[in-house]
């Protein structure tokens, strides 16, 4: 089956909405769809294509960048859905990494030209924890940077929202070293510091979008 499982699918799913004319608030309302679990009820149908991604039957897709693009996503974003609360939604967090590193060295990255798409290209720098985790972030908020830079200007608000997530998750890393709020589902004990900052519940990939922003 996995010889027969193409990429164009998912990325039909994920960018379902042409967001290349669109106003600020169409941008705003996906981003909310895919940050906020908009996927999540129709994920199921992936899981086969997960699986097969994972034990590495899925590999070809690397060979272009929008193969790579869809399998990123697959590693990266379907298990937060399909695994939620489970230390499987972490679990391809390294192999999505892995995709990613390559993709910026072989020039996949530079070969998307979908602001979008290259968003979800370099999430897994910010996503796997690692040795080297601040080190990506900073890397990250660089990228985030010369995108808010080059944004349309009515687009600017939606990546100055991502800069913001992507300076806080590097605070949160250079503070601890890892997310706290992942310690109870993968069995980690907590600091005290640790354990006052899940209390406090003040998560950067919770945190809300503007109030003006989806309508």
């Amino acid at each position: 089956m996995a010889a027969d499982m193409d990429w164009q699918p998912v990325l039909d799913f994920w960018f379902a909405v042409d967001l290349s004319t669109a106003d600020v608030g169409s941008h705003w309302r996906r981003l909310d769809w895919w940050m906020r679990g908009g996927a999540n009820a129709e994920l199921d149908r992936f899981a086969p294509v997960l699986a097969a991604a994972r034990s590495g039957r899925l590999d070809r897709w690397r060979n272009t960048p929008l193969g790579r693009l869809a399998l990123i996503i697959v590693l990266d974003q379907f298990p937060r859905g399909l695994h939620a609360g489970t230390p499987d939604a972490f679990s391809s967090d390294m192999q999505a990494l892995r995709l990613a590193e390559e993709g910026f060295r072989n020039g996949h990255y530079e070969a998307l030209s979908d602001l979008w798409q290259r968003f979800f290209f370099f999430l897994p720098l910010a996503h796997a924890e690692g040795p080297d985790h601040l080190e990506r972030l900073d890397r990250i908020v660089a990228v985030s940077k010369q995108v808010l830079a080059a944004a349309p200007a009515h687009l600017k608000p939606i990546w100055q929202f991502s800069l913001g997530q992507a300076q806080a998750n590097r605070e949160v890393i250079a503070r601890f070293g890892r997310f706290p709020h992942r310690n109870p589902v993968l069995g980690r004990a907590s600091t005290p510091e640790e354990a006052a900052y899940i209390e406090a519940g003040d998560f950067v990939h919770r945190r809300p979008l503007p109030a003006d922003a989806v309508t």
